[in-house]
């Protein structure tokens, strides 16, 4: 099935935002022209040709049901598809993070002792947090996992997660968990709507994956939704799956410029500023990108417009999908008057997410604690590590470039008492005997950084950002930013990128 059945994805992919039943069943006209071109999303500027006998007719859908299935947290939307346009975000759930905030939920699976599953998302994270520090070393808990399918050379549906406690378990099993549990979510979620049961034989899913991951990858992703019941295998038709990227790429069609903020003419304070006009910014910005044609930086608002309607013939943009786990980037021109997308070059990216923040926060407490024992200590007390990257994560989010005070994170008590009993001395010692002069200990039982020391966590990942997107062309106008931090001031643009 595999090459072929993603080839199909690839044609279809356009329905990631859903359109009417007939228009999903058939390919993308820019396709049978011959080029990589996505379909208007719009219903009015597709042709059909209801006369045609020989016109396929393929499964008609109540729903598309997409699953945004990411490295740190995840979540579905949904549109019915007599009203296209009308797209739902998953309801909000009970829990969250002090200081975070966010439409989605963790990508945290939490397995009974005799590996059954048990909860997902901030469920299964409040729930491992409860336990007992004996009980927790017997339960399976599994977060930010799903970079493990791109990394692993000889991926197979024998590959293997490793659980907090350090017990292992099959990547397969976790991933169609997942995926059962977002079905099971989902399918409340319109049962309620339509005051009826909905059947899952009415829903069209759509499971989106990076740019960058290979084909065994996209397969496994697959196969995994085949175990967790989300579609039938003899159905293969019922599951889309969508390159990150493009999905966002499509999603910018529906924005009109001046709903985007420039990152080149606005006086920014953490990325956005509270007095100035964005609306007359982005009417200057475009007048300005149409007469000097030089590249340009966007960050999406969640506003839908038609931006493709806004722009001319032959305009290019690059999407930049800034993840947990990834950076994926794709290139389309904008072809009129039908509104298609053409893919320029091949969707590129890399593993430069936001969890290499994540490693290098790591890495410090390495540097200041001893690797052995922040390795004991995941071990040993797995709950309270996972407590000490939600409270990092907090603070993570509140760090800017302009930033001037410190950053306090808050240490889990076990974390002073294990290390007391390992080391034979407090955290505090340890502190004074290190070399990292830029964080200090707090009475509070804190973690004291200042605000470079933060920043020196981000700069890894960012340098791998700018790197590559310095390959890029500098003919490309517009870049234009998904889940991005205030981006930082970029080298210039030089070495083309290389078509297929």
């Amino acid at each position: 099935m595999g090459e072929g059945v993603e080839r199909m994805d690839s044609i279809h992919r356009w329905s990631v935002i859903p359109h009417s039943n007939y228009q999903m069943a058939n390919p993308s006209p820019a396709k049978s022209m011959g080029d990589p071109g996505i379909t208007p999303l719009s219903p009015s500027h597709i042709q059909q040709n209801d006369t045609d006998p020989n016109a396929h007719t393929g499964p008609s859908f109540m729903v598309v049901v997409a699953i945004d299935f990411g490295t740190t947290s995840s979540g579905y939307a949904y549109a019915f598809t007599k009203e296209p346009e009308c797209i739902h975000t998953m309801r909000r759930w009970e829990g969250g993070d002090p200081g975070v905030s966010n439409q989605k939920t963790p990508t945290t699976i939490l397995l009974t002792p005799d590996r059954k599953f048990h909860s997902f998302g901030y469920a299964a994270r409040d729930f491992y947090h409860d336990l007992d520090s004996t009980e927790s070393k017997h339960w399976l808990y599994l977060e930010k996992f799903k970079m493990k399918l791109h990394t692993t050379a000889n991926l197979s549906i024998d590959t293997e997660l490793h659980a907090a406690n350090g017990r292992r378990v099959k990547a397969i099993d976790i991933f169609a968990y997942a995926l059962a549990f977002f079905k099971e979510q989902a399918l409340k979620e319109l049962s309620d709507q339509a005051g009826a049961e909905f059947d899952n034989a009415d829903v069209r899913w759509v499971i989106t994956v990076p740019a960058i991951w290979k084909m065994p990858a996209k397969q496994f992703m697959r196969e995994a939704a085949y175990k967790g019941g989300l579609v039938p295998r003899d159905n293969p038709e019922q599951l889309i799956i969508a390159l990150e990227p493009e999905a966002a790429s499509i999603y910018c069609r529906k924005l009109r410029l001046h709903q985007m903020v420039d990152f080149g003419t606005k006086t920014t304070q953490n990325g956005f500023s509270p007095t100035e006009n964005v609306g007359t910014g982005m009417t200057q910005a475009k007048e300005h990108v149409r007469s000097k044609r030089q590249s340009r930086t966007f960050l999406v608002e969640n506003v839908i417009g038609e931006l493709w309607s806004e722009l001319e013939e032959g305009d290019r943009y690059v999407v930049v999908d800034c993840g947990g786990g990834t950076v994926d980037l794709t290139v389309h021109q904008i072809r009129l008057p039908e509104g298609h997308l053409k893919e320029l070059y091949k969707a590129s990216g890399g593993p430069y997410g936001s969890i290499g923040i994540d490693y290098e926060f790591e890495k410090l407490l390495c540097k200041i604690f001893g690797p052995d024992f922040i390795d004991q200590f995941k071990i040993k007390r797995p709950a309270a590590w996972v407590d000490l990257m939600i409270a990092f994560e907090s603070r993570k989010r509140a760090a800017a470039p302009d930033r001037t005070n410190p950053l306090n994170i808050n240490l889990p008590f076990s974390f002073i008492d294990y290390y007391k009993k390992f080391r034979g001395h407090s955290v505090e010692h340890a502190l004074r005997k290190s070399n990292v002069d830029f964080v200090k200990w707090s009475s509070q039982g804190m973690l004291r950084m200042n605000p470079d020391a933060m920043n020196a966590l981000f700069k890894p990942t960012i340098d791998h950002i700018i790197q590559h997107l310095s390959e890029f062309s500098p003919a490309l106008p517009m870049l234009i930013g998904f889940g991005l931090y205030p981006p930082p001031p970029l080298p210039p643009l030089k070495t083309p990128l290389h078509p297929y």
